[in-house]
């Protein structure tokens, strides 16, 4: 049967199973926007292929299969850039679809003629592209296996207008079938055998892969051993955090309890982590010639040693190895005093550090943490409001955290808005400061199009907050490029058929957010922080001042 490129491609992404795409559409694939026509697959289309690209991240992180995304050649893949680079760093699997000129034209600097090889090559796991319409089957099953298989991470596939519009009789590809998990009963004995010769081991957890089973299986983990989990970056949703062996998450504005425990570790068992910058301070939390002993398990044997010298290194997935260890016998080491002081230090700093104003930020994540669902789904992008939330949000549920590790701002409305549409029936709430939501806004016409429904709320105080915090420690007083004049932000969520407010008081978020979930589309809770929060252990003059402003 003869069919055209775009429609071998949409054919090829129903029998792998895609359920929705995301897109900002482009005359170099119009072939594969028609093909989508007939497929039934759900074509999300945004305003901009950063949004398109961090929505279709989301999808990958909340179900662990490729999110897809279809963005245009040139502009349209520069900006998608965004995304992969998350995608990158978060380890998610994804597919990116680039339109790509005609491909007999190439090298003259063709209109928006890109080298997508050169340009996407450091952030990407595999980038190709599709000289021959009879191989799209081909190059699109390896795409998948790419992204999903060892440490997961985006595909780019450029598609060259020419080679989409051909047609060919090339026969559909069958979809292979998943790998067979090998059995590691032998080597969590093993693993166990070591940690019980420790006094002091801590266990940290991250890394793709997760899911409810293996969540459910760590903590089975830690019950059965008595061990202390600590989450990686923006990680934490691995674990209940109600878990009395939970010892928090090891992040930008760690708990310096949590830190000091991590020094004086004896033993550090690193399942699914890459165990990164943020996790070790700059890698200084151990230093890289630290004594203290790792054992590392990751699914890419390349990740094991990049960094931390691993005394005993498994390559398995991370929730295939925590299995293993849950059904491992107690080993008979008691570490009952050293978790139960992790957990202490742990529920220490849950306890509010007072912030100026008349709104707390400390205040609307504690309402939301106690109010909010357990399967409510919170997502964020990147400035130093998040750090109210990572202190004192407590999850509750695997699935529930929508947050990049690369630190990307603008990700956490569009991250919002593919959860929305994924989790329908489930409450999805972003956090965003002014200038982080302020990146990809525009994306509120994409929520009104598809019915997407998320409750944005935005920590409002008119400036860059990370950049200024770091500009007051380092030039106090001498503010520079970190003022911003925002606009009305309640009435830009009336202006795209929303539900907008202003919060000026700890007290009425309550009622706000009521409001906002009764008015049954997408809302946006504007709340007027005052100038002097700038984290929450610090304020404005007082950094200036110790910095000598």
């Amino acid at each position: 049967m003869q069919r055209h490129g775009g429609k071998i491609l949409s054919d090829h992404l129903q029998a792998l199973g895609v359920k929705r795409v995301f897109s900002v559409p482009g005359e170099s694939f119009l072939a594969a926007l028609d093909g989508l026509y007939d497929s039934g697959i759900p074509n999300i289309v945004c305003r901009q292929e950063g949004g398109a690209a961090m929505m279709a991240e989301a999808y990958g992180k909340l179900t662990g299969q490729p999110g897809v995304c279809f963005v245009t050649r040139g502009p349209g893949a520069t900006n998608a850039s965004a995304g992969v680079h998350i995608a990158m760093q978060d380890s998610t699997p994804m597919v990116l679809f680039v339109g790509q000129i005609d491909n007999r034209l190439t090298d003259r600097e063709t209109f928006q003629e890109v080298d997508y090889r050169a340009m996407f090559g450091t952030i990407a796991k595999w980038v190709a592209q599709i000289d021959h319409t009879d191989r799209i089957a081909e190059y699109v099953t390896r795409a998948f296996q790419v992204a999903t298989s060892g440490r997961p991470g985006p595909v780019v596939l450029a598609l060259p207008e020419n080679m989409l519009s051909a047609v060919s009789d090339a026969p559909d590809r069958p979809v292979t079938a998943p790998a067979v998990t090998a059995d590691l009963g032998s080597v969590a004995a093993d693993v166990m055998a070591r940690i019980a010769q420790a006094k002091r081991p801590l266990v940290v957890v991250g890394g793709p892969h997760w899911s409810p089973d293996a969540a459910a299986d760590l903590a089975r983990f830690a019950d059965g051993q008595g061990l202390p989990i600590a989450a990686g970056f923006r990680r934490q949703d691995y674990i209940d955090n109600r878990h009395a062996n939970y010892a928090g998450d090891l992040n930008v504005g760690i708990n310096p309890r949590l830190a000091k425990r991590l020094r004086e570790a004896d033993l550090l068992v690193l399942i699914g982590t890459r165990f990164g910058d943020i996790e070790t301070q700059g890698y200084t939390n151990p230093s890289p010639d630290s004594a203290c002993p790792i054992i590392h398990i990751h699914a890419d044997v390349n990740e094991i040693g990049s960094v931390y010298s691993a005394e005993m290194s498994v390559v398995a997935r991370a929730p295939d190895m925590v299995a293993a260890l849950a059904a491992q016998p107690g080993c008979g080491t008691d570490w009952a005093e050293w978790t139960a002081a992790a957990r202490a230090d742990y529920d220490a700093w849950l306890v509010p550090t007072e912030s100026p104003g008349a709104l707390k930020q400390e205040a609307v994540i504690g309402w939301l943490s106690a109010t909010l669902p357990d399967n409510a789904i919170v997502t964020n992008g990147a400035g130093n409001y998040a750090a109210w939330l990572h202190r004192y949000f407590v999850y509750k549920r695997h699935g529930t955290q929508l947050a990049p590790t690369s630190g990307s701002m603008g990700y956490g409305f569009p991250a919002a808005i593919s959860a929305s549409l994924h989790c329908p029936d489930r409450t999805v709430v972003c956090l965003a400061g002014d200038g982080c939501f302020q990146m990809t806004c525009n994306e509120l016409s994409a929520a009104a199009q598809h019915g997407a429904t998320p409750i944005v709320v935005v920590m409002d105080n008119g400036r860059y907050g990370t950049i200024r915090m770091h500009q007051e420690k380092t030039y106090p007083g001498r503010v520079s490029g970190t003022a911003l004049h925002n606009p009305d932000f309640a009435a830009l969520a009336r202006a795209y058929g929303g539900h907008g407010q202003v919060v000026t008081r700890s007290e009425d978020f309550a009622g706000a957010f009521a409001r906002a979930q009764a008015s049954g589309t997408f809302a946006v809770i504007a709340c007027s922080v005052d100038a002097e929060a700038l984290s929450t252990g610090a304020t404005l003059s007082g950094v200036r001042a110790a910095a000598g402003g």
